[in-house]
């Protein structure tokens, strides 16, 4: 079983977390390949749908895809995705109670936070790496930039208002360890299965990642 630490290293080469909506639990699979062929080995599939959880387990037994879990709220929900094979949580905002049956689960997590309180907390409960969210509502880069000074070891996720033109810039940042967004996963693209129009828009994501890697 891989450690929360692997996941997150994992989630760190990636580099980019795909926040899907799915509408078709069968469009899981699929996705992933999808994602995993055009160098984006990693998704959050939101729970956001009746089909999110379905959508997540054919995803978890795709080779070399890392599928994790979305908009999780509750002890309930953390359950459910750990028995689809959730390999990472994602929350949007700082839930204690999710954040413990998760490591009851020895699922990796990564809590949401917007405020330097909240960023404080997460740390002194042992999280080094957290979700900002919502990012771009927050200020962005120069949001990010500022929690750095007194929190110069965060690591972050940005996440809300990422898109492909800014993601050079949030991922030329160093403490930003992956960012996440949707428009490489139009939700109309996977309802209809254009899996190759996924495709497309995933590896221009992945060589705006690259490029932004060059630049560090």
């Amino acid at each position: 079983m891989s450690t929360s630490g692997d996941v997150l290293a994992r989630l760190e080469h990636v580099g980019i977390v795909p926040v899907v909506v799915v509408d078709d639990p069968d469009h899981g699979a699929p996705l992933a390949e999808a994602l995993r062929d055009a160098g984006i080995g990693c998704a959050e599939f939101t729970l956001r749908t009746p089909a999110g959880l379905g959508a997540l387990a054919g995803a978890a037994r795709v080779d070399g895809f890392l599928a994790g879990a979305g908009t999780v709220l509750s002890p309930v929900q953390a359950d459910a995705v750990a028995d689809a094979g959730a390999a990472f949580v994602v929350s949007p905002g700082y839930a204690p109670e999710v954040i413990d049956r998760a490591r009851a689960r020895e699922v990796a997590m990564v809590p949401g936070v917007a405020t330097p309180t909240e960023v404080q907390r997460a740390m002194a409960d042992g999280f080094s790496h957290v979700k900002v969210f919502p990012a771009g509502l927050l200020g962005g880069t120069a949001y990010l930039d500022a929690l750095g000074g007194p929190f110069p070891d965060l690591r972050v996720l940005p996440s809300g208002g990422v898109s492909a033109d800014n993601l050079v810039d949030y991922l030329s940042r160093p403490q930003v360890f992956a960012a996440s967004g949707s428009w490489m996963v139009p939700r109309a693209a996977i309802a209809t299965g254009d899996f190759e129009s996924v495709g497309r828009l995933a590896e221009a994501c992945a060589a705006l990642r690259d490029r932004a890697r060059s630049a560090r």
